[in-house]
């Protein structure tokens, strides 16, 4: 259980930080090679990475929270 709060806690702080880093290095490029208007390439590339990190941290913290309901939940039911 401890490790889950520790994987939970550290998947939110790198989500937190990829989500900074985005909004300050690349605020306006979309991550998608084909965009209305043109973008430099390593703008694409580098909002690309950044989401890619986002969204495995994001699943991290939302398996980490499953695992600790979890957890709790069988608790509970062992506690009766």
């Amino acid at each position: 259980m401890r490790a889950a709060w520790k994987m939970f806690g550290l998947s939110t702080i790198v989500l937190a930080v990829a989500l900074g880093l985005g909004h300050l290095l690349v605020p306006d490029i979309v991550p998608v090679a084909f965009a209305e208007e043109p973008q430099p390439s390593w703008a694409v590339m580098t909002a690309f990475f950044l989401r890619a990190i986002e969204m495995i941290a994001a699943s991290v913290a939302m398996i980490a929270l499953a695992v600790i309901a979890g957890g709790l939940i069988q608790r509970r039911v062992l506690a009766r």
